[in-house]
């Protein structure tokens, strides 16, 4: 329903930040990795997402579309709400994540305050069957062919799979990663693809 809201930053608290748009001021739930990226009294964009309960109407906003797109990956896991969600990237990077979750590692997970380990092992095992099924369909895996897929060597192919659980096909970002130093650190390559397909 409101996919982004800009305007002056004009309060914060340690878990939210009021965005003044037209005289209005939207009171967005948010993480401290997004708070560390934004200035009181600057003009900033957030990217929402408006959770509709019985009881209320909460907003919640991120300084990237790509952290956006892993909360809403994260409460899609049965069990895990805009809370934990919200915990999980004040204390890791979308970046993070993807690697934790690809890599199996409930300890990352588990950093989070409130996250204890049977949630980051069910974070890990919906989200990785998601990948799995992905890895079948026209969309996933199978779609990395010609120059991209054999340009995808080293480290890219780890990438490819952390990608894959925020959502991106290896169509997606194959053709980004084969431009980019296979040699680098996983988290790095993420972080490069990302930023040049300009979702950071």
């Amino acid at each position: 329903m409101i996919y982004s809201v800009r305007g002056k930053l004009i309060h914060t608290t340690t878990s939210s930040a009021v965005v003044e748009c037209a005289g209005v001021g939207y009171n967005c739930q948010t993480t401290i990795n997004t708070l560390k990226q934004i200035k009181i009294g600057t003009e900033v964009t957030l990217y929402t997402y408006l959770n509709v309960r019985e009881d209320a109407m909460e907003l919640f906003g991120f300084a990237t579309a790509t952290e956006l797109e892993t909360f809403k990956t994260l409460i899609s896991v049965s069990g895990v709400g805009p809370k934990a969600g919200l915990a999980i990237l004040s204390q890791l990077s979308p970046e993070q994540v993807a690697m934790a979750i690809a890599t199996d590692d409930v300890k990352t997970i588990t950093r989070a305050p409130g996250i204890g380990k049977k949630i980051a092992q069910r974070i890990i095992l919906e989200l990785k069957d998601k990948l799995a099924k992905a890895a079948v369909s026209d969309s996933g895996f199978s779609a990395v062919s010609g120059e991209a897929a054999a340009a995808v060597s080293g480290n890219a192919p780890k990438a490819i799979e952390a990608l894959g659980v925020l959502g991106y096909t290896p169509a997606d970002v194959s053709p980004v990663l084969a431009t980019l130093d296979s040699s680098l650190p996983v988290e790095q390559l993420i972080a490069m693809t990302l930023r040049q397909m300009g979702r950071q």
